[in-house]
C-alpha cells in the first residue's frame, strides 16, 4: 500500500513520534493507522511525544567505575546548555551505575530493564526526565570494562565530557599512566591498539591507494612496492595507538612509555557526542519565532 504524507502527518499527530518512524510503521503494518500507533508504542517511538522528531546530537558522556568494572556511556539531548543541568548530570550517573549493577547486552536491553534502584524501566525514567527537562534525551551507546586486580582503569573525560575515554592497562596498577593513555586517546584518536588489530581487508584497500597514488606521481613501477611498504608504516601510525608519538612526550611512541611501565594496553574505547550523527543546523531564535508565529 502507497503511504501518503497525509497518512504520516496524521500519525505523528496521533503519537508525536518522528515523521520517518511514522513512515516505517505504516509501511511495516501495511498502512493500517491503528496497527502503526501500536507499532510505535512498543518500540517506545511515542512516548515522550512532542520530542519524538527532534534532533539530539548534543550531550555529554560519562563514566562510571565501581570496583574492576566500568562504563563509558554517552547520552544525547538537543542544546548543550542541559548538559550543564543538575537532572542531566543525575541521569548521567543513574545510567551508568544501572549499566554496571544490570550488565545489559545493549542499548535495547538496558531500556527494557527496570532500573536497579527503582520499580520504572530505564526508559521511562528517561522519558520523565524528559518531561522535566523539556529535550529529547536518549542513551545513545555504552561500552563496560573489566580488570583484574593487577590492572588499571584510565579514565578521561575533555571537554566537560565532550569527548570521553575509558582504556584498561594490564600488569600495572598505576592509574595515572592509564590516565595519560586515555589522555592521548582523546586527543589523537587512534582506532585500534596495534596494527594485528587491523583487518587485512583494511589494509590492503589502503596498499591499493597507496600504489594508486605512487603510480601517478610517475613513480618507476618496479620501486613502487617498496615505497607502498615504507608508506603503510604512516597509516599505522594514523590508526594505531602503540606506534603513535605520544602527546606528553613526542620524542618516543605510546609503545615505549608503556613498555617504560612495564605495563601493556589491553583495549580501550573512545566516544566523541554526536560523532556521525545528524547535527542541529537550524538557528535557535528562528526556530523560537517559528512556533511563535504557529
Amino acid at each position: 500500500m502507497a503511504i501518503t504524507a497525509k497518512m504520516v502527518k496524521e500519525l505523528r499527530e496521533k503519537t508525536g513520534a518522528g515523521m520517518m518512524d511514522c513512515k516505517k510503521a505504516l509501511q511495516e503494518t501495511d498502512g493500517d493507522l491503528e496497527k502503526a500507533v501500536d507499532y510505535l508504542r512498543e518500540k517506545g517511538m511515542a512516548k515522550a511525544a512532542k520530542k519524538a522528531d527532534r534532533i539530539a546530537a548534543e550531550g555529554s558522556t560519562h563514566i562510571e567505575l565501581d570496583g574492576n568494572t566500568a562504563v563509558l556511556l554517552e547520552v544525547n539531548c538537543e542544546t548543550d546548555f542541559v548538559t550543564k543541568n543538575d537532572q542531566f548530570q543525575s541521569l548521567l550517573s543513574d545510567l551508568g551505575q544501572h549499566v554496571l549493577q544490570e550488565k545489559p547486552a545493549d542499548v535495547a536491553e538496558a531500556l527494557s530493564q527496570k532500573m536497579y534502584n527503582g520499580d520504572d524501566t530505564v526508559e521511562a525514567y528517561i522519558n520523565a526526565i524528559i518531561a522535566k527537562i523539556g529535550e529529547k534525551i536518549s542513551l545513545r551507546r555504552f561500552e563496560m570494562f573489566t580488570k583484574t586486580d593487577g590492572d588499571a582503569f584510565g579514565a578521561y573525560l575533555h571537554m566537560g565530557g565532550r569527548i570521553g575515554v575509558l582504556t584498561v592497562l594490564e600488569n600495572t596498577t598505576d592509574e595515572d599512566t592509564a590516565k595519560d593513555v586515555a589522555m592521548h586517546i582523546a586527543a589523537v584518536n587512534p582506532k585500534y591498539v596495534s596494527r594485528d588489530e587491523v583487518a587485512e581487508e583494511e589494509v590492503n584497500r589502503e596498499r591499493e591507494v597507496l600504489k594508486t597514488q605512487a603510480l601517478n606521481e610517475g613513480k618507476p613501477e618496479h620501486i613502487v612496492e617498496k615505497m607502498v611498504e615504507g608508506r603503510l608504516g604512516k597509516f599505522f601510525e594514523d590508526i594505531c595507538l602503540l606506534e603513535q608519538s605520544f602527546v606528553k612526550d613526542p620524542d618516543q611512541k605510546v609503545k615505549a612509555f608503556v613498555d617504560g611501565k612495564g605495563a601493556q594496553v589491553k583495549g580501550f574505547v573512545r566516544y566523541e557526542v554526536g560523532e556521525g550523527m545528524e547535527k542541529r543546523e537550524d538557528n535557535f531564535a528562528e526556530e523560537v519565532m517559528s512556533q511563535m508565529k504557529q
